[in-house]
């Protein structure tokens, strides 16, 4: 399973908020919904939260064996 509670720790660091997400990186609401309840994203999305994040996958991704 993947989970993006990375993401969030990442964000917090880097003053990026869910409505910079929304309003300036093009990621809907449906989306950060997905993302807070760790469920399938596109690779697009990840692409564009690692470009407004400055960082890597492992930053904000992690898969944990269920």
């Amino acid at each position: 399973m993947i989970v993006f509670d990375k993401l969030w720790k990442t964000m917090e660091q880097k003053g990026v908020t869910t409505y910079v997400l929304r309003e300036k990186c093009g990621i809907d609401s449906k989306t950060v919904r997905r993302l807070r309840e760790n469920e399938n994203i596109e690779t697009k999305t990840l692409d564009k939260l690692c470009t407004v994040l400055d960082c890597t996958l492992d930053d904000i991704a992690e898969y944990i064996k269920e």
